[in-house]
This record gives structure tokens, sequence and C-alpha cells, in this order.
């Protein structure tokens, strides 16, 4: 696993550091992920909830811990869940520093399953994310169904957005939205200073991307000071 860092740039912290699967010898996740067959699904997600949560606490994570998984994997959240909560018991993991950041939505058909996901997990005392929000099937639709506590903007609405009028408007109108429907929302994919700046002036101050910190292998990143200014 590698740990790329979520923080609060008003809080100058970080806040999360999210999970990412990658090979023995740091191969992508995508080339990770293309091998997994709906056979492996199930035991691959447990799997990688495992390894996240054991690196953590071996690393000394003191932040919140955000893992993905496939919402396919889980075919009932109470049982699915129970080797996380034994790992997380085993380690010393505090449950209420998980997060878990539901991914490649589009392979989902069954939104009341999914629903039923997110509801089953906040009654266990966890949060959960949404993925790429603002970019392919993560659209606007999936919030009469779901309610998640934090949004993910999508790289495609960052990007340039400090000289990009409409992204600015979008972004907007995302901040009066998150704040209407009581989530949270993180942007992704921040490469620049001028980004992050402009996403802090229209009320995002939690991002992730290049411009704080790559995934580290194994590791977890610490934050020059002047990312923050």
């Amino acid at each position: 696993m590698a740990f790329q860092p979520i923080v609060n740039v008003s809080q100058r912290q970080v806040i999360y550091y999210e999970a990412l699967v990658r090979g023995p010898n740091g191969e992508s996740a995508f080339s990770i992920l293309e091998q997994v067959t709906d056979a492996l699904m199930y035991r691959f997600d447990q799997a990688c909830r495992i390894k996240a949560i054991e690196l953590a606490s071996e690393l000394g994570m003191q932040e919140r811990l955000s893992i993905n998984f496939l919402p396919n994997a889980v075919y009932e959240p109470q049982a699915c869940i129970q080797a996380t909560l034994e790992t997380a018991h085993r380690v010393g993991w505090p449950t209420e520093r998980l997060n878990f950041e539901i991914i490649e939505t589009e392979r989902v058909k069954d939104r009341i399953h999914m629903r039923t996901i997110i509801e089953s997990y906040r009654e266990m005392g966890f949060t959960t994310s949404l993925d790429d929000f603002g970019n392919g099937y993560a659209n606007l639709d999936l919030l009469t169904d779901l309610r998640p506590d934090t949004l993910k903007i999508d790289r495609d609405l960052v990007m340039e957005c400090d000289s990009d009028k409409r992204r600015q408007a979008i972004l907007r109108s995302l901040v009066a939205l998150a704040k209407t429907l009581g989530t949270k929302l993180i942007a992704e994919g921040v490469e620049t200073r001028e980004e992050s700046r402009c996403l802090l002036t229209l009320g995002i101050p939690m991002q992730q991307g290049y411009y704080f910190s790559h995934p580290n292998l194994e590791a977890l990143a610490e934050i020059d000071d002047a990312k923050y200014d």
C-alpha cells in the first residue's frame, strides 16, 4: 500500500491518509485492479483493508485512514466488515478513525445496496466518501439515493480552476450544495499552488494531490509548511 495525505489548508495539517493499492514492486493501482476478476473481488477487497490498517498502525499514523472499497465486493455489510473490525482490534486501531471511500461507482447497478452499505457503516461509527464526484457516473443523481459524509471532487473540475471561470462557478455551486446536504468536500488532484489558493478562497480547504505529496509506498509524507502559505 501507498499512502497519500489529505490536508486541511486552513488548519495547516494532514487530516487523512488515503491508502492506495500498489504491486509488490510498486506497480500502479490500475495494473493491479485490472487483474482482479469478479471471483477474486471479495478476497482482494478484504486483503486491501487488512493490509492498510496493519501498515497504518505500524507507521504510527495518528490521522484518519481512508480505505478504498469496491461496492460490488460487499455482499452484506455486517458480515463483510468483520475481518476489518478484527484487524483494527488486533493492532489497536480506533474504528472511529476509519473512512471508507467508494470507488468504481459506474459498476454499481444496485443503488439501494450501496445506500445500505453507507447507512450500515455510519451506524457502526465509520464515515464514507464518494470518489471522483463530477466525473463519469459519479454525478448529481447519485445524491438522490446516497448520503456520504464526504464528496471528493474529481480532478477534471479542479485543474486550472484558478484561471477558469466556468470551473469556479461549478465549484461554488458544489460548495452551496454540500452545505445544504450536510456533507463535506475534498478537492482531488490539486497540482499547483494557484489551484490550492483558489479552492481555499472558494470554500474548499480540504485538498489532496501532487502539490502536497505523491503517494508514498509504505510511508507517510511530511508536508512542507510552505505548501499552506
